[in-house]
């Protein structure tokens, strides 16, 4: 197990990496007045192991599990339900399940009485990878992804590879989404894919390489919080297409559509003469290790379209970040109409 501290221009945050941090940080949460904030799926599994430890009366709000879950409403009913159980402004709110969950339950503790504790305890690769670390908290609205939301720090964040035996392989490969992302923006971690990429499932391997992303992630926080500067915005690799495709066709899981979007953005970055030669191949190795197939979508241009609610474009254009070299990436700008012959000419390719 290792700890590494999280300097945010806000807060700082602890995060407890690797097997045994659930049995040696979750214990000392019974000692608070906290709210738990969990999924149907995660409660099944682990309902036991919370009464366990937090005790057999914790308030908790229990979502169904899903994207569909992430709502202005749901927010709102965390926020009355804590009201309702006499929470004060010195409680924690435990966002105790995936990317969904640390999502809603970060940006209600953001919210309640100004600002109360929050500890994340991911339960899903994808949410220990990425999603947990870092500070940011949303909803979806009206079709937009993460359009209400906060920065906001945990306090902590327990990373227990334990939780990753109760996943599911398309779980896994979800997760595997962002750490082939942090792959194309690290090139350690890059090395350490490439040289173990027979054995990407493997939880030995996934608890190493689960540091290492947290890491990075980290260090890039700490320098841009805010996405201020521009250094966060490379954690986005990926996810301009990836959100457009998810938004649209909402049959993936979000890490699938960021491993597609990588795909499609690196055809993009090859044909604007940004990224090519052994690199681009063995990167796009590394996305078909997971995926074995990129699918061939019908109505890319209809799908397209909903990249225009990217937070991060600017001046009429499209904003994407793309790879470029090993450990390095860049930002290309595009009109929707380019953006869309782009997707279609890697969408004939396939």
């Amino acid at each position: 197990m290792k700890d590494l501290t999280l300097c945010a221009a806000s807060a700082k945050s602890v995060i407890h990496c690797g097997a045994g941090a659930f049995n040696a940080f979750a214990p000392d949460l019974a000692k608070r007045q906290i709210y738990v904030v969990t999924d149907s799926n995660v409660f099944a599994i682990y309902r036991h192991l919370m009464w366990q430890t937090f005790g057999d009366n914790f308030p908790v709000t229990i979502l169904p599990a899903g994207e569909g879950s992430k709502t202005y409403n749901n927010l709102i009913a965390i926020l009355k339900d804590m009201l309702s159980a006499g929470m004060k402004r010195n409680c924690t709110v435990v966002a105790f399940g995936g990317g969904v969950i640390g999502d809603i339950a970060g940006l209600a503790a953001s919210l309640y009485m100004r600002g109360v504790r929050l500890v994340q305890i991911p339960t899903t690769l994808l949410s220990q990878v990425d999603s947990s670390v870092g500070g940011k908290t949303a909803v979806d609205m009206g079709g937009v992804k993460n359009v209400i939301g906060t920065f906001y720090q945990p306090e902590e964040v327990i990373a227990d590879p334990m939780f990753l035996k109760t996943l599911t392989d398309r779980e896994i490969r979800c997760g595997l989404g962002e750490i082939i992302k942090y792959g194309a923006l690290n090139s350690e971690i890059f090395a350490k894919l490439k040289a173990n990429s027979a054995r990407l499932t493997d939880l030995n391997f996934l608890e190493e390489i689960t540091y290492d992303c947290i890491a990075h992630k980290a260090r890039v926080v700490c320098e841009d919080e805010r996405d201020l500067n521009g250094a966060r915005k490379a954690l986005n690799l990926g996810h301009t297409t990836g959100h457009a495709l998810e938004l649209f066709y909402r049959k993936k899981s979000h890490g699938e559509f960021v491993l597609i979007g990588m795909f499609y953005e690196l055809y993009i970055a090859q044909k604007s003469g940004i990224c090519g030669g052994q690199y681009a191949q063995e990167l796009k190795k590394l996305i078909l290790c997971v995926l074995k197939k990129i699918p061939v979508y019908e109505n890319i241009e209809a799908a397209a379209a909903f990249a225009v609610y990217d937070k991060k474009n600017d001046d009429g254009r499209l904003s994407l970040i793309v790879p470029q070299s090993e450990g390095i990436s860049a930002e290309i700008k595009l009109s929707l109409s380019d953006y869309t012959r782009l997707l279609k000419e890697c969408a004939a390719t396939l």
